[in-house]
């Protein structure tokens, strides 16, 4: 409970650090081009936030849990999907490049950390109802879903929410490539670029307590 709630200190204290950033950019500038990391911010805690239900619903019926599982999995990518806001640094601007590097760092720091976290109890939550071996693979898959998520948010620009508001074109697209994946290689070398990086750092996040000489709880378990 204790590291919960210093986990929740720490992201706002992220938070209002990024929002005084983003304040002072609007004052120095006098342009707004920068508050859309707000909105993906808020996107971002969005499957953070539902990934909280996973350890309420562990006993509970198999239609609330699939409920609960695709509707983190439907947000899960814009945590990931901040990550690739990094290409703003090309836009010209008045303001610093270290300071915006600061800020777009800052965020997807924030980002992949919630996403980490979700995705985290989403492990131990999939570990109690097939077992460990058999979640390492989902995880990768989970990645690898999320990862061409955030492809088709980037250069396609399909959202979250387009599945309820635009479903046949985005279940179109989605089934072009995979059909025809021969003909979209780029969406296929984006996506698999990014499961590779996103679950080296998964790995590296999990792996870090135990670098410094600290056992997590889910350590001391058998698996």
């Amino acid at each position: 409970m204790k590291t919960d709630l210093s986990f929740h200190k720490i992201l706002l204290a992220f938070f209002a650090f990024i929002g005084l950033l983003i304040c002072v950019r609007i004052f120095y500038s006098g342009k707004f081009n920068y508050i859309f990391m707000s909105w993906n911010i808020f996107l971002a805690w969005i499957p953070f936030g539902i990934s909280g239900l996973f350890k309420k619903i562990v006993s509970a019926r198999k239609w609330k849990q699939a409920l609960v599982f695709f509707g983190w999995l439907l947000f899960f990518p814009n945590a990931l999907y901040i990550v690739t806001d990094l290409i703003h640094l090309e836009d010209e601007s008045n303001v610093p490049k270290w300071y915006d590097a600061v800020l777009l760092f800052s965020s997807s720091v924030v980002g992949l950390m919630m996403a980490f976290v979700s995705l985290f109890r989403l492990e131990e939550f999939l570990a109690y109802h097939f077992g460990r071996r058999n979640t390492g693979k989902i995880i990768v898959a989970v990645l690898f879903l999320g990862s061409f998520g955030v492809y088709l948010g980037r250069f396609l620009r399909w959202n979250s929410w387009d599945i309820i508001r635009n479903p046949f074109d985005l279940i179109v697209t989605v089934a072009e490539r995979f059909i025809f994946p021969w003909e979209h290689a780029k969406t296929w070398g984006i996506t698999f670029i990014l499961t590779a990086l996103f679950y080296l750092l998964y790995l590296s996040v999990k792996k870090l307590p135990g670098s410094l000489g600290v056992r997590t709880a889910s350590s001391r378990q058998t698996p």
